[in-house]
């Protein structure tokens, strides 16, 4: 009986990260660039009464066997990246990718993160830059006086200056992508940096032969939490957390029942 009550326990910590999982989803649901996590969980190791397939007469054998589980953990919260619902500004350095890939940001300590959240600014050098300051990488830098700032789908960077028609260009916008993007490490802030799981970067021009996205300007991409789904799940989690609770009461009744025998 007593595997019951650690079996419900372990479920019921189990759907509690589920909730915090599905509340820090709901919680960015307004988040530009915002990817879902989705739990995920996994059995725990069996304990063997009767081993399947073992032999249960000189020319006979098990056909199941006996195995008692001993509950569940989480295995994982996968980052899920499907594409983001688009949201026109009509700010030309709002930027999102379509299809695959990573806007590349140089941090303050010089290291690169990786963010699908393209509301750009631009600092008092003329940088482009995210709404922290870090600047975006290849560095593009345009003049204060810059007039008509276009950015192309291949990520090409051009504007023109007050009296002159031609366009010149300030620089070209690279992204990146990864193997296995679900192996990013989240450090908050909208940015992501690799690791061994998630491979190296591979940088290539939008749209390029590398599998990359292009880019549009004009737009941000917003969260792909789908608050209904996400509710749907609070539901089941909660459920779930509840009828382990009610197994935890009833091996709780049940001892108290053998501790009454001999009353």
């Amino acid at each position: 009986m007593i595997r019951a009550l650690y079996s419900a326990a372990s479920g019921m910590t189990a759907q509690q990260m589920n909730v915090d999982n599905i509340a820090h989803n709901l919680a960015n649901a307004n988040t530009a660039g915002f990817k879902a996590r989705r739990a995920q969980f996994q059995d725990l190791m069996y304990q063997t009464v009767v081993q399947p397939g073992s032999a249960s007469g000189q020319q006979t054998t098990v056909p199941t066997g006996i195995q008692v589980g001993l509950g569940t953990r989480p295995a994982s919260n996968e980052i899920v990246f499907t594409q983001g619902a688009f949201s026109q500004t009509g700010n030309p350095l709002d930027l999102v990718i379509q299809g695959n890939g990573f806007f590349q940001i140089r941090q303050t300590s010089g290291d690169i993160a990786y963010t699908r959240s393209g509301a750009f600014q631009m600092d008092k050098d003329g940088n482009i830059v995210t709404a922290d300051g870090n600047l975006l990488q290849p560095q593009i830098t345009i003049p204060s006086a810059a007039q008509a700032i276009s950015i192309a789908q291949d990520g090409t960077v051009s504007y023109t200056l007050p009296n002159q028609t031609a366009s010149q260009q300030a620089g070209q916008i690279q992204l990146a992508t990864f193997a296995n993007p679900a192996g990013m490490n989240s450090m908050g802030g909208n940015l992501y940096s690799p690791t061994d799981a998630s491979g190296t970067a591979i940088v290539g021009n939008p749209g390029g032969t590398e599998g990359l996205g292009t880019v549009l300007q004009g737009y941000t991409e917003g969260s792909n939490v789908s608050v209904v789904e996400e509710f749907i799940n609070l539901i089941v989690a909660q459920r779930g957390y509840e009828a382990n609770s009610k197994v935890v009461k009833a091996a709780d009744d049940m001892y108290s029942q053998i501790n009454n025998l001999t009353r």
